[in-house]
């Protein structure tokens, strides 16, 4: 059977080529007479591993090296709390609320201290980010620990393109669905981290990027489960406990396949010229209208709708049958949605706008 585009949001698509080496690969890693995932996680051949999958993800990314790069599971939902328990010094904290993923992060962080909202898109259905001018100075003014935003909405497929200017207030970034997409300044950020389902690699692992200084002297919150301590984390080179290997593994192939694409520079560029393939059409469409205002839309993730659940369904089933799989939107949304992450192909997003040209000729 041939391969389908793939359109989801996460578990998402793979460079073939790295699913091709993974493959070859699988029963005997490099002359070592066993599958990486027999490995031991403190052998030298998987600390080999690990140490050239952070070292590449350092290169390509150019993480300062006064930030720690950390390796961890139980996905963006585990740093919902792992981030007030480690930062929330004084038992406040800013969060801007722009989908549901950062909505989730505000009402887990309340259970630690007093997260306040200063920021929030929920009343035109998060169709747009919120305007981040003055929230940083404003939240450094009323003194919080930290200011939390979602910087990619996967659900409504919106992007802050313009990040809060928080002074020494660290701010944090929940970066899941636009890491790797483009390039990223690290130092604006106190911490961001990433599922790596996206761009990073495959489901089960979390790329933690966070500024030494802040967790020196351990976890805000005494009670903070030893997982959860980004300070024990460091120092244990993220081998607290058995890490996912595998998933470690993959991460630094698809960090060496991008570096061998061109970088975050020519990620962003394919990212862009598919993404504004979508909305190109959109634009011009009389069947299909998109959820994102203009201006903060998604390089990542392109949301739309026809305006009729059953000419959506129709399409979404349209659309499976020719190999164009995963553009169901969310419940949340509805409609479709296509996530034209680093792996998907031009040709899959020209795939897509064709079918959606034939089917508005069927039904305009």
């Amino acid at each position: 059977m041939a391969r389908v585009f793939n359109f989801a949001a996460g578990p998402s698509a793979l460079p073939e080529s790295v699913l091709t080496e993974c493959a070859e690969e699988m029963l005997d890693y490099r002359g070592c007479g066993m599958s990486v995932l027999e490995m031991s996680h403190r052998s030298s051949a998987y600390q080999q591993i690990f140490d050239e999958t952070e070292a590449t993800l350092r290169r390509i990314v150019d993480i300062p090296s006064d930030y720690k790069v950390l390796f961890l599971q139980g996905g963006a939902t585990l740093q919902f709390a792992g981030i007030p328990m480690n930062l929330m010094a004084t038992g406040r904290a800013a969060y801007i609320v722009s989908g549901n993923f950062s909505k989730k992060a505000y009402q887990e962080a309340r259970k630690y201290g007093e997260a306040e909202v200063i920021a929030t898109s929920e009343w035109t259905n998060f169709d747009r980010v919120p305007s981040v001018v003055g929230v940083g100075e404003l939240a450094e003014i009323y003194g919080y620990d930290y200011l939390y935003f979602c910087q990619n909405n996967t659900i409504f497929g919106t992007q802050f393109h313009d990040i809060p200017n928080t002074g020494e207030l660290p701010l944090i970034g929940d970066v899941s669905s636009c890491f790797l997409a483009e390039p990223i300044d690290v130092s604006r950020y106190g911490l961001l981290y990433a599922g790596a389902q996206k761009n990073a690699g495959c489901a089960g692992v979390t790329v933690v990027i966070v500024r030494e200084d802040l967790i020196e002297d351990g976890p805000a919150i005494p009670s903070c489960p030893i997982y959860m301590d980004y300070r024990t984390q460091a120092e244990k080179g993220s081998m607290l406990n058995t890490p996912n290997t595998f998933g470690i593994y993959l991460c630094g192939k698809v960090y060496r396949w991008i570096e061998e694409q061109g970088g975050l520079e020519a990620m962003r560029e394919r990212n862009l010229e598919k993404s504004g393939l979508l909305y190109d059409y959109l634009d011009h469409s009389k069947v299909f209208h998109g959820h994102a205002q203009p201006e903060s839309r998604s390089i990542s993730n392109v949301t739309f709708r026809t305006g009729s659940e059953k000419l959506d369904a129709e399409f979404v089933a349209g659309a499976t049958a020719r190999g164009l799989a995963g553009v169901k939107g969310h419940r949340l949304v509805g409609g479709m949605r296509a996530s034209v992450y680093n792996a998907v192909p031009v040709e899959g997003v020209r795939a897509l706008v064709d079918y959606m040209t034939e089917f508005e000729k069927e039904h305009a």
